[in-house]
């Protein structure tokens, strides 16, 4: 059995200094899958350093694709197979990510062979049924456990479809844009709330044609099948899910001082921003600039009296996964923050409302927990306790944050979980902390 490790978070007065976050890893796997299917070669810099986009690349590997990491750690060069990759001989690994099995799952189901899915115990538990159904109907074959993982995903030529989106998901949306390149006619993807758009940019970053439009508070995007992709030399911006522990840790103490470089400034991803300068973080943007569709800009961030805030609806859906760090914060607000619409933080690497309100009491913190969100009251004074990761990387790096403005040390158990999405995250947070 592996042993858990431990991380010791210790009360910081200041958070001051520059952090380079690694590649963005929404766009980091799109482009390690459409580089994949793609003609000829792409090289892509800063790709994501974590766990997860590691399991991309693992299972691109095994389906054919030769790729391989260049000195700099972060440069990886890829020689695309165009349409038609191998039938891998070992069942395709994707870990702990939940990004790789649904939008991989895509592109597998638009091939000539047969290939088996799998994850880690935590990805085992991901409801799968929402890429299943939509594929199925595509004309793929797919067998789970009672929608979940493992998958057993036999492809085919497959049809277009006319799809409405029952829930709001980016990965989704990104996997049936990926298999309607492998379908006769036009697909057609309709959203209600309109997710990040990460698939339909590095879609056309690789040459592809697609129209997308708004549809009330969505949108609908249309792909045709049978278009070609080419490589493309291209660098990830820094990711920004990533930064928004930097940012929440710089919200906390009111003379922190910040610099994030050549960071993602994707308008279904910013809404962060804006929500975090309404509760009274100082953010100026420069050096804006667009690259292969997405824009990336410098964050210079200075630390203010917090106030709350309220989530819900469309912004739920954009910040679902900023949203436990939000809430690990929000009892050092004035106002405390309200979460409302969010039941899909049940479904994610653990039940994300119950994990968040576990160790919030745990600190002392007063919490009320909702089916599909949180209620946390502000103006509280934290202690610092024995926490649980749950296994999740979200809830490890969130609750080092909130342990810097609590009285005393903090132990969280299962640290090494941040691994999967920022393996130097703890040493950086170390660092820029002041005491």
């Amino acid at each position: 059995m592996k042993l858990a490790s431990e991380t010791l978070v210790r009360p910081a007065r200041n958070i001051r200094g520059s952090v380079q976050l690694p590649g963005d890893k929404s766009i980091s796997h799109r482009y390690a899958m459409l580089a994949g299917i793609a003609e000829g070669s792409s090289r892509i810099e800063n790709y994501s350093t974590g766990a997860d986009c590691a399991s991309t690349l693992g299972c691109m590997r095994a389906l054919g694709v030769k790729w391989e990491r260049k000195t700099d750690q972060d440069i990886i060069e890829i020689e695309g197979r165009g349409a038609a990759l191998s039938a891998p001989s070992t069942p395709l690994d994707c870990g702990n990510s939940g990004s790789t099995m649904r939008m991989l799952s895509g592109i597998v189901s638009g091939q000539s062979f047969t290939s088996e899915m799998i994850g880690d115990e935590s990805l085992s538990r991901r409801p799968m049924e929402r890429v299943i159904k939509p594929l199925t109907a595509m004309g793929a074959q797919i067998s789970s456990h009672q929608g979940k993982p493992p998958l057993r995903v036999t492809g085919a030529k497959l049809k277009a479809i006319d799809y409405k989106m029952p829930v709001a998901s980016a990965q989704v949306k990104s996997c049936l844009l990926f298999a309607g390149l492998f379908a006769d006619g036009e697909t057609r993807v309709e959203e209600s709330i309109r997710t990040r758009d990460h698939g339909e940019v590095a879609l056309r970053a690789f040459g592809a044609q697609l129209e997308r439009k708004s549809v009330g508070a969505g949108s609908e995007v249309r792909i045709r099948g049978g278009q070609r992709l080419r490589g493309i030399e291209a660098r990830v911006p820094g990711d920004l899910s990533s930064a928004t522990f930097f940012l929440c840790a710089a919200a906390l103490f009111p003379e922190s001082e910040l610099t994030l470089p050549n960071l993602l400034m994707n308008p279904t991803r910013a809404r962060l921003l804006d929500i975090l300068m309404q509760m009274g973080l100082h953010i100026s943007v420069t050096q804006l600039e667009e690259i292969h569709g997405e824009l990336v800009g410098s964050l210079q961030v200075t630390g203010g009296k917090l106030t709350g805030t309220t989530i819900a609806g469309s912004d739920s859906a954009a910040l679902i996964d900023e949203i436990p760090v939000l809430a690990a914060i929000a009892p050092f607000t004035e106002k405390g923050l309200e979460v409302r619409d969010a039941k899909e933080l049940r479904v994610k690497e653990s039940d994300r409302i119950a994990s968040v309100a576990a160790n919030l009491r745990q600190m002392g913190a007063q919490v009320e927990e909702q089916e599909d969100g949180l209620t946390i009251p502000g103006n509280q004074t934290l202690h610092g306790a024995d926490l649980d990761s749950y296994d999740d990387h979200r809830i490890a790096m969130a609750f080092a944050v909130s342990a810097l403005r609590a009285k005393g040390e903090t132990r969280i158990r299962g640290a090494e979980s941040a691994a999967i999405s920022y393996p130097a995250f703890f040493a950086k947070l170390e660092e820029l902390s002041e005491r």
